[in-house]
């Protein structure tokens, strides 16, 4: 999660994101201790982005806002994958990375659920990977909206949407 999504003064911050950090970083760790392949997707914007015709201007690239939050800091061997719409998959290499290191699975955490979760949970089933949603990992500005869209994932995505301690108990 970026800082401009976390920080209570930035310019987008999402209601219970920083209770999502313990869970995330359970996951991560689990994930990096099973040797499974690390990738962030990063909101990143141009400071004339026309979605800031819809939303604040937030992820500008080159501000803190646009980083990941230290406590869930990228190692250096894991890459960041900047994206500039809701989709982890749309005008990214995001696609071409899984498979060059034959990745079939993916594992989604962030918000906000409705909006890039979804879409990037979307992008990932249309190309035929296995889709797993951190439900505790995830989040959105309303819970109508998180829980609509975590339905809306396994019906239509068919994403498995499973809690952190399920999944980390999975990776041991």
């Amino acid at each position: 999660m970026l800082n401009d999504f976390v920080e209570q003064d930035a310019p987008l911050p999402v209601p219970g994101a920083k209770d999502l950090i313990p869970q995330q970083k359970k996951v991560l760790q689990a994930a990096r201790n099973a040797g499974a392949m690390v990738v962030y997707i990063a909101d990143h914007h141009m400071p004339d982005d026309p979605e800031f015709d819809m939303w604040p201007a937030h992820a500008v690239y080159g501000t803190r806002g646009a980083e990941v939050i230290d406590e869930l800091s990228p190692r250096k061997n894991e890459r960041v994958i900047p994206k500039r719409r809701y989709s982890g998959f749309f005008g990214t290499d995001l696609d071409l990375t899984l498979r060059e290191h034959d990745i079939e699975t993916v594992v989604i955490m962030g918000v906000l659920t409705d909006i890039c979760v979804n879409y990037t949970s979307a992008g990932a089933s249309m190309r035929d990977y296995e889709v797993y949603v951190i439900e505790d990992g995830v989040s959105s500005d309303s819970d109508e909206a998180h829980e609509f869209a975590l339905k809306h994932m396994q019906k239509v995505h068919g994403t498995t949407v499973v809690k952190s301690d399920e999944f980390v108990q999975a990776f041991q």
